[in-house]
C-alpha cells in the first residue's frame, strides 16, 4: 500500500495522492482526445462533396444525349436500309408492278376491237402494260434514291459533333447505286430502248 502523509498546509501527499492526479489527467487527456476525433469526423463529412449531387448532376445529361444519339443512329440506319429494298425492288419487280400490268393488258383487251390491226392490238393489249410496269419500277427506284440521298446528306443539317455510322454511308450509298441502276433501266424499258415491242 501506498503511504499517505499531511504536510503542514494540510496537502496529502504520498503514492496515493500522485496516483489519484495521474488517473485524472488521463481521463482528460482520453475525453480531450475523443471530442478532437469527433470534431475532426464532423469537419470532414461537412467538406466531402455529396456523391449523390454529382450522380444528378452527370446523370441528367447523359441519358438525353445518349438516348438523342441511339434515335438518330437507328432512325438513318432504317432508312438506309428502305432505300437498298427499294432499289432491288425496282430491279427485280414488285407485287404492284405485276398487278398495273395486268390490269392495264385486261383493259386493253376489252378496248380492243376485234376487227383492230395487229399493231393495234400489240401496243394496247402488251405495250401499255408494260409502260406500266416499267413505270411502276421507276417509281420504286426515284424512291429509293430520294431516301439515299436524304440519309447521305443529313449529317450536314444535324450536330457537327456527331459522326454518322460508316455502315449507314456504306447502305445508304448502296441504296443509291441500286436506284440509279434500276431508274435507267425503267426509262429504257418505257421508251422501247430496252426489250421493246416488235413492229409489224
Amino acid at each position: 500500500m501506498g503511504t499517505k502523509t499531511v504536510d503542514e498546509a494540510g496537502v496529502e501527499t504520498g503514492t496515493e495522492a500522485k496516483s489519484d492526479q495521474e488517473t485524472v489527467d488521463v481521463t482528460k487527456t482520453v475525453v480531450t482526445k475523443a471530442d478532437e476525433a469527433t470534431e475532426t469526423e464532423a469537419d470532414a463529412s461537412a467538406d466531402a462533396p455529396d456523391d449523390d449531387e454529382y450522380d444528378d448532376e452527370d446523370g441528367d445529361d447523359q441519358p438525353e444525349a445518349t438516348a438523342d444519339k441511339t434515335s438518330a443512329g437507328v432512325g438513318q440506319g432504317a432508312a438506309a436500309v428502305v432505300s437498298a429494298a427499294l432499289g432491288l425492288v425496282s430491279l427485280t419487280g414488285s407485287w404492284l408492278g405485276t398487278v398495273g400490268q395486268a390490269r392495264d393488258s385486261l383493259y386493253g383487251q376489252l378496248e380492243t376491237a376485234s376487227t383492230a390491226s395487229v399493231s393495234t392490238q400489240i401496243k394496247q393489249v402488251y405495250a401499255d402494260s408494260w409502260n406500266v410496269n416499267a413505270f411502276v419500277a421507276g417509281l420504286f427506284a426515284l424512291t429509293a434514291l430520294i431516301v439515299a440521298v436524304v440519309v447521305l446528306a443529313r449529317p450536314a443539317f444535324g450536330n457537327p459533333d456527331r459522326v454518322q455510322a460508316p455502315w449507314i454511308k456504306s447502305v445508304a450509298w448502296a441504296g443509291v447505286s441500286l436506284a440509279i441502276i434500276g431508274l435507267l433501266l425503267a426509262v429504257l424499258k418505257y421508251t422501247d430502248v430496252l426489250m421493246s415491242m416488235p413492229s409489224t
